[in-house]
């Protein structure tokens, strides 16, 4: 059976990385979406094709997984593929309650059932919205994404590291 990881990966963190390398040996093939929503435009830090580039590298260890971006529901975009499981992680309870949600809403629409994974309990803290507030501050961050998510992060706030390492 095949399954779909879909997120807005603004940057991928250990956690997604846990929960795709699990999802990886419980399924044949996995892919790895990237939503793009127009009227998100601006809204990320990285554009689509940086975040595209940056999960294809941390993905490479993985033979049985792949990347891809959609446009519109993902309902759809696994109606036109050959997908049957929607993967999601979760880190809380708060995860929990909201992704319910999305996975009735897309069970009702789209005919799709989501399996839940949940993070390894020391990446339950790290999410991307947190990991780009620490790097905006030229904070450490290595610990709590893959090397390439580190190096682009540092890339976008070269400026913050530099004057982090000046004053240290």
């Amino acid at each position: 059976m095949n399954a779909v990881f879909s997120g807005s990966f603004d940057p991928i963190t250990n956690g997604h990385l846990d929960v795709l390398e699990r999802a990886s040996r419980i399924f044949d093939q996995v892919t790895v979406t990237v939503m793009h929503n127009a009227r998100k435009s601006g809204k990320h830090l990285f554009t689509l094709e940086e975040r595209l580039a940056i999960l294809r590298e941390v993905t490479a260890h993985l033979p049985n997984v792949g990347v891809d971006s959609f446009e519109g529901l993902l309902v759809d975009y696994m109606r036109r593929s050959d997908h049957g499981i929607i993967v999601r992680g979760l880190r809380a309870v708060s995860d929990y309650e909201y992704e319910l949600q999305i996975a009735h809403l897309n069970r009702e629409i789209g005919g799709v059932e989501t399996v839940f994974i949940m993070a390894a309990t020391h990446w339950s803290y790290v999410s991307s919205s947190m990991v780009k507030e620490v790097a905006s501050y030229g904070g450490p961050i290595d610990n709590m994404v893959p090397p390439a998510s580190a190096r682009a992060l540092i890339d976008k706030f070269s400026d913050r590291y530099g004057q982090r390492i000046q004053s240290s």
